[in-house]
């Protein structure tokens, strides 16, 4: 899916909380992979908001980012 920069952050934070996605992959408009996110149920409550924040300042470095979810 693709999304505008200030959109990332809450569309990944709506990921990792989604339960079934396995893994998340944000790529920046060329295509080259800038973040890949390993989602288990302990990322959950544990990383989610440092994960939110990083993704948060990436999405402040362009516009169009993508992002690949890999689900179970």
């Amino acid at each position: 899916m693709k999304v505008q920069g200030k959109e990332l952050g809450a569309k990944v934070k709506e990921l990792i909380h989604e339960g079934s996605v396995r893994r998340i992959v944000v790529k920046n408009a060329e295509g080259h992979t800038v973040m890949e996110i390993p989602v288990t149920a302990g990322v959950i409550a544990t990383v989610a908001l440092p994960i939110v924040t990083a993704v948060g300042a990436l999405a402040a470095l362009a516009n169009d980012w993508k992002i690949e979810v890999h689900r179970k």
